[in-house]
């Protein structure tokens, strides 16, 4: 028994040891302090099944798998407190019971499937088995780096390098062979004296827009020729037109095609300053202040480079930095509204089109514009990785739902000095959305959130999902995955393109590509304006990001986000039972489902709401939906609420734009008209009856009566 009481707290630490080894930054070394202060402490659960492994110097390491979290945890705890069996599990087993709870995933790796989660483990076999969770399965683990690992990497990137590139070449090859026949057409209609472009649905308006613009340059060119105290020329005056004095343009002339947001707001007056937000897992986002410089003074570099890795603090420090609340008398402050982009896209994306910007048209119409990029986006950084090591790719949808969207939701609100803003998202940044709000997921966010408004909402698969390419990335093996598009960026030669070639190039080359891959048109869109469209899209996104939605296991196999395809089933088979249900009511004044399953009353509505993915702290939602869209299939998304199967959730707004495709929610000629007037209404009508009374009325919203929440369920 003495042995024993002498030997087992130090067999702990040796345990204890040994997992910090596998779990630190650098390997463990004695002798150098620098590995010392990155080694793993303990692991803070962000949620209960996303840890993150904090170390000595305060760091912050992410996404390692729950049964390596729990086991450091417990190990720490051991030694702290000398082994004793009553105190073994402390508030580690509350996390592994609560992730139990949520929905009884499975923590531990199944060794049965020839996969490993540990370190030393070779990388193809290091991946997580999938039965963890149908719908996000654990992460791989990618230990510190060593000699073998770092060959195991760049034998990966060699890899990929070559069949990335291959499957690329083959993507660009196909889309310019199907614009063959296109091209042969143009042809045709100008041999035959007819102009192709005629046809479109707004070619006068192009047109317009078009010579506006090159007055707009002519005038530019002058008045930068001109000394300041000249008499201004009379042909300024059209191209001025548009231009509101408040708003006073700092750039013009030609547009040089370049990736600067603060560039094409100058160009209509505004302005706009860049903030550093840490996530919770030690990644570095960038998030887009846009500004009227003639009422706002521009923060300190210092105050912007901010980054503690805190969401939600009860309390920030005080840094001297005068606040937008502090720069506004009450009563004239701007609501904050927060912009989140797409998949392959950053938040530019919503600048691009002038002043029919969704960004500037918010932003003019008195609203306080951030606009939010996720992780990585233009330039890839973290508190404490590097870009070649694994594990700074090492996320998919869910770290960014549960980790950046609350990041940038937090920092918004810290600098606003609000209770909560208004959310707009397009595509991926509406399916981070939609899973950070789950109940299984991080629902308080939604307490933060007055309203969250959908573009081209991101939760069920349309039919473009089986089209060959897809389907080629659907069927190879995780594995397989990794050896053809690594374990780093996923076809990082994307933006090596995006460095060299002249922009008109590189604009007209990202249109062909991805038109051909997901089957949209420029039809409605301002063609003068595309190839601008394109320098904010593609940015850095990681391969294990592309496997969650390309690959066997999640969203292309399950074909929905936050349901498996079982689950899909039941849905489907629950609501053509409606249909024939309804058809025998009227047909024969008879139906043969239960009350239950009819929906009526409160028993109704808990039948069909019994696999909510939401709860009471769920904001209200506002949707509007491609009618066009075969990447996503909004309709379902719809009738899932239309059916009930979500009690909490309030739809104060929801709108099918039938000729709608999947970028023209952002990127329509007519956008401002369909979506931005009505996203412009629905912020300010869900506004609390405090924050309208604080804030300066936007425009066009006087008459706007504040929404009513007491239908609430």
């Amino acid at each position: 028994m003495a042995v024993t009481a002498v030997t087992q707290p130090s067999t702990s630490s040796d345990r204890y040891a040994r997992h910090v080894e596998h779990l630190s930054l650098l390997p463990q070394d004695k002798n150098n302090p620098e590995a010392a202060s990155t080694a793993a402490v303990q692991a803070n659960f962000i949620t209960p099944r996303d840890p993150v492994i904090q170390t000595a110097n305060g760091g912050r390491l992410p996404a390692v798998p729950l049964a390596e979290a729990e086991e450091l945890n417990r190990l720490k705890h051991a030694v702290d407190n000398e082994g004793s069996p009553s105190k073994k599990h402390g508030k580690t087993n509350t996390a592994s019971t609560a992730e139990q709870e949520t929905d009884g995933a499975t923590t531990m790796p199944d060794h049965a499937s020839g996969q490993s989660t540990k370190a030393d483990a070779p990388l193809r076999s290091a991946i997580p088995p999938t039965k963890t969770h149908p719908l996000f399965p654990q992460l791989p683990l990618y230990g510190p780096p060593t000699l073998l690992r770092n060959l195991q990497a760049t034998a990966f990137q060699l890899s990929s390098a070559v069949l990335s590139l291959a499957f690329l070449g083959t993507i660009v090859l196909g889309s310019l062979f199907t614009s063959i026949p296109l091209l042969f057409h143009h042809l045709y209609l100008r041999l035959t004296l007819r102009n192709p472009d005629a046809r479109r649905p707004f070619y006068d308006e192009e047109k317009r827009r078009q010579r506006l613009r090159k007055q707009l340059a002519r005038a530019w060119k002058r008045r930068r020729r001109r000394p300041s105290f000249s008499k201004p020329d009379d042909r300024d005056d059209e191209a001025r037109s548009r231009h509101e004095e408040e708003y006073e343009p700092n750039e013009g002339g030609k547009d040089p095609l370049i990736c600067d947001v603060g560039y094409y707001a100058r160009r209509v007056g505004l302005e706009v300053e860049e903030f550093c937000v840490q996530t919770e897992d030690g990644f570095i986002l960038a998030l887009w202040h846009i500004y009227n410089p003639k009422e706002y003074t521009r923060t300190s570099s210092s105050h912007r480079d901010r980054d503690e890795p805190i969401v939600f603090p009860k309390s920030y420090p005080d840094d001297g930095h005068a606040s937008p609340s502090q720069q506004h008398p009450p009563g004239s402050r701007r609501y904050p509204v927060l912009l989140v982009h797409g998949l392959l896209q950053s938040a530019g994306s919503y600048c691009t089109n002038d002043d029919d910007s969704l960004a500037f048209y918010l932003a003019k119409s008195g609203y306080d514009v951030w606009l939010g990029n996720n992780r990585h986006g233009m330039q890839p950084r973290h508190q404490m990785l590097s870009y070649s090591d694994p594990r700074m790719w090492n996320w998919n949808i869910r770290q960014m739902g549960v980790m950046d969207l609350p990041a940038l939701v937090s920092r918004v609100l810290s600098e606003t000095d609000f209770p909560k803003l208004a959310l707009v998202c397009h595509s991926q940044g509406t399916t981070e959305t939609f899973v950070a709000l789950a109940k299984e997921q991080r629902p308080q966010l939604g307490n933060k959130i007055s309203v969250f408004c959908a573009l081209a909402p991101a939760v069920y698969a349309g039919p473009l999902i089986g089209k060959m390419y897809f389907k080629f990335m659907r069927i190879i093996s995780p594995g397989m995955f990794r050896v053809i598009f690594g374990i780093h960026a996923f076809i990082p030669f994307m933006m090596t393109m995006h460095r060299w070639l002249p922009g008109s190039l590189y604009g007209a080359l990202g249109y062909r590509v991805f038109s051909f891959l997901f089957n949209w048109s420029d039809t409605r869109w301002d063609r003068g304006l595309r190839n601008r469209f394109f320098q904010f899209a593609p940015v850095y996104v990681s391969a294990e990001s592309m496997r969650w939605w390309l690959g066997r296991e999640c969203f292309a196999s399950q074909k929905c986000i936050l349901a498996t395809r079982e689950e899909g089933r039941r849905e489907e088979e629950e609501d053509e039972g409606d249909a024939e249900a309804m058809e025998n009511y009227f047909d024969h004044g008879e139906t043969h489902q239960t009350e239950e399953q009819r929906g009526h009353g409160a028993e109704g509505r808990r039948w069909r709401g019994r696999n909510a993915w939401y709860d009471e702290q769920v904001p209200p939602f506002a949707l509007w939906i491609g009618g066009s869209d075969e990447l996503v299939d909004g309709r379902r998304l719809l009738r899932r609420f239309e059916r009930g199967r979500e009690p909490h959730v309030r739809v104060v707004h929801q709108k099918i734009i039938e000729e709608y495709e999947h970028l023209d929610v952002i990127w329509a000629m007519d956008m401002i008209e369909k979506v931005g007037k009505e996203v412009k209404e629905v912020i300010w009508r869900t506004a609390s009856s405090e924050a309208r009374k604080d804030c300066r009325v936007p425009k066009d919203c006087g008459d706007l009566d504040i929404w009513d929440d007491s239908a609430r369920r």
